[in-house]
């Protein structure tokens, strides 16, 4: 099979998936139906359009840098500013960072590599207000989707002092592609993120399977860090 890499990168992240009213609250990590909604958005399709081919592409999420939940009370009006809009209260990701995996046939994953590098319409991390920093495409790779994900070198992991963080980094997977020494060895979480319809008039999500498991990126054999953290430390201005 062939695995699509993507780096998910931006000041602001947002990957809700039981969000109700006015509380809209973030998972730790990419969505499947956040990051299809993305695919779906590159290839230009409207939101009644059909998804059933994106929805065969299995996938998972390599936390590289987890980032910090922040909250945000927004509120709203009218265009003549009579009716006011409750207050609500939404929750982001600040400052993190993560590598996607989507594995499928190879003609559909180039075709949504190629959309992605020239999307047909905006491209956002979860929400409007949350735009992606940098490529997306980190490139296609001719494996299976674990093996992708912790080959893959990630940026040097550093603290949010500019100072280098351990090797250990969380992998969320669905279950059915992970190893099965991975499926023999850790517990399965259920979350309901797999969108059959994205049509405002009938939204639909079903449920899947997710593996968390942690690998170690400094063992003997995995690709070394490479550069992508930073040495500058904005605090360093306030010492002395």
């Amino acid at each position: 099979m062939t695995t699509l890499l993507l780096r998910l990168t931006g000041p602001l992240q947002s990957w809700g998936s039981s969000s109700r009213f006015v509380r809209r609250t973030t998972e730790p990590q990419p969505t499947k139906s956040g990051v299809i909604g993305l695919l779906a958005a590159a290839l230009g399709r409207r939101r009644t359009d059909p998804i059933e081919d994106l929805l065969e592409l299995r996938f998972g999420v390599r936390l590289d840098r987890p980032g910090e939940i922040v909250r945000d009370f927004q509120t709203a009006r009218s265009l003549d500013g009579v009716h006011a809009m409750p207050l609500s209260t939404r929750y982001y990701l600040a400052d993190a960072g993560f590598l996607a995996g989507l594995e499928g046939p190879g003609d559909l994953v180039g075709t949504v590599a190629e959309a992605l590098r020239r999307p047909a319409f905006p491209l956002y991390l979860g929400r409007r207000s949350c735009p992606p920093v940098g490529p997306l495409v980190v490139g296609v790779r001719e494996s299976p989707l674990w093996d992708a994900l912790v080959a893959e070198p990630r940026p040097r992991p550093v603290d949010g002092r500019g100072r280098p963080r351990g090797g250990l980094v969380e992998i969320a997977i669905d279950a059915d592609a992970a190893p099965p020494d991975v499926r023999r060895r850790e517990g399965r979480v259920t979350i309901r993120d797999v969108p059959r319809s994205f049509d405002p008039e009938r939204r639909e999500y079903g449920w899947r399977e997710v593996i968390r498991a942690w690998v170690d990126m400094d063992a003997p054999g995995n690709p070394p860090s490479t550069g992508g953290g930073t040495d500058h430390d904005p605090m360093s201005l306030l010492e002395g």
